[in-house]
């Protein structure tokens, strides 16, 4: 049996998404939960690693189980044995050809930055916090040079090991609410490190330190020396993946 679960998580305290032989991951929590709701160990499968801070809205994953228990049980059961900065939000049996990382055709994130000359005390967690005004129609603006299928080099880590720096953003926006600025960003996958580093390319362009050609200059120079640097990964969330409706997981990751 294949199931599929939504989990959302507060990063903070983890070494990331992946299991590690030491430290606290959420890989490593969310696996033993589960095998203890099973009664036999158990591998998960994401649909996107995330970095040591990095929050999630909805990651999926999917495993199998010889045991049987309904989705309810998978979903509560793991709950009470998983620790309070994770939750499982649902619970899917799924065909066994659905694969929560090679199924998705699309990720989105978002990335939170308050913007004021102090910083914050209650949300501190979930945001990076910037002092120096930005300008959100300018980042905006910028954003729009790396939509559809591009090298990404310039704005890829050096220990990223994806075969390929090509990946097509479907929509990135910069939006401003009061205080907070808010970057949101689609494509079909990710490099390593890649929305942290367009965030920083674009808080360059947002306090005015270059011009909004900029974004565009550094996308076909494909260097990474030249960027901005790495945001901290604080301010980012992964808010899930997208699959196809014939899967009949729940709307939000359905399209």
């Amino acid at each position: 049996m294949r199931i599929a679960l939504g989990i959302e998580y507060d990063g903070t305290d983890f070494l990331g998404w992946q299991r590690l032989s030491h430290g606290r991951t959420l890989q490593g929590e969310v696996e033993a939960a589960l095998s203890f709701v099973a009664d036999h160990p158990l591998d998960v499968t994401c649909a996107g690693r995330t970095d040591a801070g990095v929050h999630a809205r909805c990651q999926v994953v999917h495993f199998d189980s010889v045991a049987t228990r309904s989705e309810r049980a998978w979903t509560l059961g793991a709950n009470s044995r998983l620790p309070p900065d994770i939750a499982v939000l649902w619970a899917r049996e799924v065909d066994e050809s659905f694969h929560a990382r090679f199924g998705a055709h699309a990720r989105r994130y978002r990335y939170v930055l308050l913007n004021r000359p102090i910083r914050a005390a209650l949300d501190a967690r979930f945001m990076a916090w910037e002092r120096v005004p930005l300008d959100a129609q300018r980042m905006h603006a910028a954003a729009q040079a790396v939509l559809g299928e591009n090298d990404f080099s310039a704005f890829r880590t050096a220990q990223c090991q994806a075969r390929t720096p090509m990946r097509n953003v479907h929509s990135i926006s910069v939006t401003r609410l009061r205080e907070l600025v808010s970057i949101e960003v689609q494509a079909n996958a990710f490099l390593h490190h890649m929305v942290r580093n367009l965030v920083g390319s674009l808080l360059m362009i947002g306090r005015g330190e270059r011009p909004i050609e900029w974004m565009a200059e550094l996308l076909q120079g494909r260097d990474r020396k030249l960027a901005g640097p790495t945001a901290s990964a604080s301010g980012l969330s992964f808010l899930g993946p997208r699959y196809a409706a014939h899967w009949n997981l729940p709307e939000q990751e359905s399209a």
